[in-house]
């Protein structure tokens, strides 16, 4: 397994992370439905075991709980591995999430998802939203200043455009990018992609299976019966006419996959990986099953005839 140096880091990581999102759990506003706590720890540790070394959260995911399941999960464990997390949705008494990248609010957020996560430094932390625009000077220098004492050791953003890392830039060096990508999604391969590998910025990778379209395991009848408060049952790829053309597309992954013996999912993450400015993918993970499934893509790659096999089909349904 080859791992690759974050940006300006001193963080070698394995190709894949384990994403945090969904352990949040139910009952707020960008959730993956119902979740057992104890099926997120197993799933944890059965990535970290086969050598997964980063872990990917937020504070906002499950209103603070998905970090606390993190902290459970490395309780005890004794090689422990990067723990990422993200600012600037907060949330009040009744739930409800607003964005702000003030510094009072920032260095509350920080102490938070410290005590939450239960560590002394947070390897690293990142802007999760460019909003309030207008902030992002204050919520970068706020980053930088927590670097200095020590707070966290790396500090970078996520689903910023090109001339906001620029803003970002000119305060202090920018660590990591955290953009979404999928074959379903490519769209930062025109001008985000590229920024990062001119200006040594690492890109961690979301969606790469586009929240499960790509697994190979969705069908419409699945996504016909998500819970009430899963987010996806909202999301344009999970509506027709893009559910139909984004689950063929799943089904040549399938395909693909199976000449390896290897799952739809792993084909699609690894499609990604194929990106020289990629450094790794935030892999999503509910149970030690679904690691099953997806591991592979530490070490599973691409060949250009398969990766011009996918394009062509995508270009054909797309």
């Amino acid at each position: 397994m080859q791992k690759k140096r974050l940006g300006n880091s001193d963080m070698e990581l394995t190709p894949i992370g384990v994403g945090a999102w969904a352990m949040g759990g139910g009952g707020w506003a960008f959730a993956w439905g119902p979740q057992d706590d104890s099926q997120s720890v197993a799933a944890i540790h059965a990535a970290l075991d086969h050598g997964v070394n980063w872990i990917d959260t937020a504070a906002v995911y499950g209103l603070g709980h998905s970090e606390e399941v993190v902290a459970r999960a490395l309780t005890g464990r004794s090689e422990r591995p990067y723990v990422f997390t993200k600012c600037e949705l907060v949330w009040d008494d009744k739930r409800e999430i607003k964005r702000c990248l003030k510094a009072d609010s920032i260095r509350r957020e920080c102490e938070n998802s410290l005590k939450r996560l239960k560590v002394e430094t947070i390897d690293l932390y990142q802007i999760h939203w460019p909003e309030p625009d207008e902030d992002i000077e204050e919520g970068w220098g706020t980053l930088a200043k927590l670097k200095e004492e020590g707070k966290v050791r790396w500090i970078g953003v996520s689903n910023f455009n090109a001339p906001q890392l620029e803003r970002c830039r000119g305060i202090a060096p920018v660590t990591s990018l955290q953009p979404p990508y999928s074959a379903i999604s490519p769209e930062v391969e025109e001008a985000m992609l590229p920024y990062c590998a001119q200006h040594g910025i690492g890109a961690i990778v979301y969606s790469p299976m586009k929240s499960g379209l790509l697994t190979g395991t969705m069908t419409k009848e699945r996504v016909a019966g998500f819970p009430k408060d899963d987010f996806r049952r909202r999301a344009p790829a999970f509506q027709e006419p893009q559910l139909s053309r984004n689950l063929a597309l799943a089904e040549l992954m399938k395909r693909i996959g199976a000449r390896h013996g290897r799952s739809a999912g792993e084909v699609a993450i690894a499609w990604t990986l194929r990106h020289p400015a990629v450094t790794a993918a935030i892999v999503g993970m509910r149970s030690a099953e679904q690691v099953t499934g997806v591991i592979g893509a530490l070490e599973f790659r691409l060949s250009p005839e398969e990766v011009a096999e996918i394009e062509q089909h995508r270009d054909a349904i797309m």
